[in-house]
């Protein structure tokens, strides 16, 4: 019978072998999960012995891994902006700098009685989902291209009780959408450059929606979309609010009429990277 001791140190030592950066963490959270424990109990009981259906489980969650498949999408959840979510290989796993476009937008959106708001892109509903869950008098409609996304969305938004209160249509950014105005118009798209993509880490280019991360071109033109589109369906002073690749800020900023458009702020993140551009119409 394997131990947790010896299951650990095989998979350390496989899942560096392939490549994987934390091994001994990646090792302690997988094992964990197949057993259903939390890792307290993987350190006070290293002599315990897994049954085989749990070394199988085990062993099959090692190999997805040492392949590079994404550790999310094994265990199918993300926490992100201190909810979980429910995650598939048909949306984008959510980054913690994404959780910034949702600080942003519920700052922009606290004051109003009843504030609402469209989200280009839903993917997994993060953003959607977390803003309603802050802010409870508020309604989003949310658009994505891909069906399979939006029955994630749809899931995560039941089970965080915000369904209600989240109108999902599938549409090529805005070409579906009714003539709605809100409040705010909020996006992560697709910036990654086509030439960089093959540069990516296998867990992204090889495992995750290729259209939710690169729009085949210069990374560059679903944010032109967004920005020219928007004033249709935005309300006087409502905000657009996006997030932007790590070298894009001149690019996307230059892309502002300066007669439609007050001057728009670009928040850095944590490493002080212009991550999120926001801005009001006039």
């Amino acid at each position: 019978m394997t131990s947790i001791a010896e299951a650990l140190r095989y998979a350390h030592d496989t899942l560096a072998e392939s490549g994987v950066a934390d091994p001994r963490r990646e090792s302690v959270s997988l094992l964990a999960h197949a057993l259903e424990r939390d890792k307290t109990f993987l350190y006070a009981h290293p002599e315990y012995g897994l049954a085989d259906e749990e070394k199988e489980l085990f062993d099959s969650y090692l190999q997805r891994r040492a392949s590079r498949e994404p550790y999310q999408y094994i265990t199918g959840v993300q926490e992100f902006y201190g909810l979980e979510f429910e995650v598939t290989p048909d949306v984008l796993i959510p980054r913690p700098e994404t959780e910034m476009v949702v600080e942003q937008a519920v700052k922009v959106l606290a004051g109003n009685t009843a504030p609402s708001f469209c989200e280009i892109g839903v993917g997994s509903g993060c953003i959607s989902v977390s803003i309603l869950h802050e802010l409870l008098a508020a309604t989003a409609v949310a658009v994505d291209v891909s069906s399979a996304a939006l029955k994630v969305t749809r899931q995560n938004a039941e089970r965080l009780g915000v369904g209600d209160r989240l109108t999902l249509i599938e549409s090529n950014v805005f070409e579906k959408l009714p003539g709605n105005t809100f409040d705010s118009i909020v996006s992560n798209p697709p910036y990654v450059p086509v030439s960089d993509f093959a540069e990516l880490q296998p867990e992204v280019h090889d495992f995750e929606p290729q259209g939710a991360l690169t729009d085949g071109v210069d990374g560059l033109s679903i944010i032109r979309r967004i920005v020219s589109e928007s004033p249709r369906f935005l309300r006087r002073g409502g905000y657009l609010l996006m997030e932007i690749g790590f070298d894009q800020s001149p690019q996307v900023a230059a892309m502002f009429d300066e007669e439609v458009w007050e001057t728009p702020d670009l928040l850095p993140d944590l490493q002080g990277i212009p991550r999120v551009v926001s801005t009001r119409i006039k």
